[in-house]
């Protein structure tokens, strides 16, 4: 045999083995755009039922998405109201001017402290007068009793504990004869706000397995419907495989519009709520930073909930179909 029959020998008997496989993945490829063709159609030429189990599915996804979107907000909120709330320290009284700005000084020196401002007994004083019920009886004293007042504004990055110890290396400083602090309401706050995570982490889980049952029982009635074509495509020869696909596709299309129809109504739930959000931010003079939902979870929904309904479906008709006879 001479050199250039070797060269072709190799490439003779490997085309016949590669044109079968060809074959195969063009006719499994065919049948799965033909199932997802096919499933679609069928949810078209029933549109009552398939719209009714869409809008089941898209409300009940809906609803920890606006939690969600809630629940960020609130957190927000808090964080902009703790970064904004003075630990307000009162000094002893006597204390003078020039020893109340010493000991602003040193406490802006301190870890974790943003800025101090100084509240003069005066000042106190007009304050109170300026307070429903106290002009008169402020008339009535012969000198000012209120202290200086240090208000001390902790740095926007610091939580709750680093705050709680901030408080307390504030006590324990010379000449300060109280300090009011609201970290007992932020320890409450972020105690809520921890349990409203929770909570809708529970309910996206619960509203998750109730759209799974919805599509598997939508792909359930629909085999039953259809139990004589399925039982002819078994006599043909059809696998299990090629009998199933197009229900699993049905069920991601459930999926997959249901998530759609969520993601639409969160968003619209948030542009519902732009305007009272924009009045709030105005009150606390542009200081809180609400958003919405971010692009991505809107986005991801109807993938995600397209696998949902993808495995409800996988799951209920190889378990539907081999109950048939």
């Amino acid at each position: 045999m001479s050199a250039p029959e070797q060269a072709v020998t190799p490439t003779l008997s490997a085309a016949p083995a590669a044109a079968p496989r060809r074959r195969r993945l063009a006719g499994w490829w065919e049948h799965h755009r033909w199932s997802a063709f096919t499933s679609l159609a069928r949810l078209a030429s029933r549109p009552l039922g398939s719209l009714l189990t869409i809008a089941v599915m898209g409300l009940a996804l809906a609803l920890p998405l606006t939690f969600f979107l809630l629940l960020g907000n609130v957190q927000r909120l808090g964080a902009t109201l703790g970064q904004t709330q003075a630990v307000n320290v009162f000094l002893a009284t006597g204390q003078s001017a020039v020893q109340a700005q010493a000991l602003a000084t040193q406490i802006g020196t301190l870890a974790g402290v943003d800025t101090v401002r100084i509240k003069t007994p005066q000042q106190g004083l007009q304050e109170l007068g300026a307070m429903q019920g106290f002009s008169t009886a402020l008339d009535v004293l012969d000198d000012n009793p209120l202290p200086y007042v240090l208000q001390v504004l902790p740095g926007p990055q610091q939580d709750a504990p680093a705050v709680a110890r901030l408080v307390s290396e504030l006590r324990s400083l010379a000449g300060v004869a109280m300090v009011q602090d609201a970290g007992a309401w932020r320890q409450r706050l972020d105690a809520l706000l921890a349990i409203g995570n929770r909570a809708v982490l529970v309910l996206a889980s619960l509203l998750a397995l109730a759209a799974l049952l919805v599509v598997g029982n939508t792909v359930r009635v629909d085999i039953a419907n259809r139990s004589q074509e399925i039982a002819v495509l078994v006599l043909l020869g059809a696998s299990p495989r090629f009998v199933r696909r197009p229900y699993v596709y049905a069920g991601l299309w459930y999926g997959l519009l249901g998530g759609a129809l969520a993601a639409l109504l969160a968003a619209g739930v948030e542009w519902s709520l732009l305007g009272p959000a924009r009045q709030l931010n105005h009150a606390y003079a542009g200081k809180l930073t609400l958003a919405g939902l971010p692009l991505w979870l809107l986005l991801g929904m109807p993938l995600a909930t397209a696998l949902l309904g993808w495995l409800a479906a996988r799951l209920v008709s190889g378990w539907q179909l081999r109950r048939m006879p």
